[in-house]
């Protein structure tokens, strides 16, 4: 900008919402987990990983390695990621570490995503579609 040049910013009117739409009446705090659980969901290889375990309900790292091609190192980045967020959890079993899928966080996440916007039931309605959560 040089010294003749001015600049002038108008404070923006608050933004009404659109006559018969209604607020979210999911909590941010259920939005944001479910963001962050989507994001980690959104790598292939990590979606690989929850359906593999959610098949054989708990694998081996090497079993894991060798089910997607990728070194070792790959892949315990991956469950590190996955196991900071309480996707997964593992035992060890003298130098050997067992993953399986920890659903809690998701079951939550999900319970309370379904509890706020669907009405009083556990369903959404789309035009083509429903999306429903049941737990067990």
């Amino acid at each position: 900008m040089n010294a003749a040049s001015t600049f002038s910013a108008k404070p923006r009117a608050a933004k009404t919402p659109p006559k018969g739409s209604s607020a979210i009446r999911v909590s941010g705090r259920t939005i944001y987990g479910l963001a962050q659980v989507f994001k980690l969901l959104a790598d292939e290889s990590r979606l690989k990983i929850l359906l593999a375990l959610s098949q054989d309900a708990e694998l081996h790292v090497t079993a894991i390695c060798d089910l997607l091609d990728q070194t070792q190192p790959a892949v315990s980045h991956h469950l590190t990621l996955l196991r900071m967020a309480g996707l997964v959890g593992y035992r060890r079993d003298g130098k050997h570490n067992y993953y399986r899928i920890e659903s809690r966080l998701v079951c939550d996440l999900l319970e309370q995503f379904f509890a706020d916007s669907g009405n009083g039931h556990k369903q959404l309605q789309f035009d083509d579609f429903s999306l429903s959560y049941k737990r067990k």
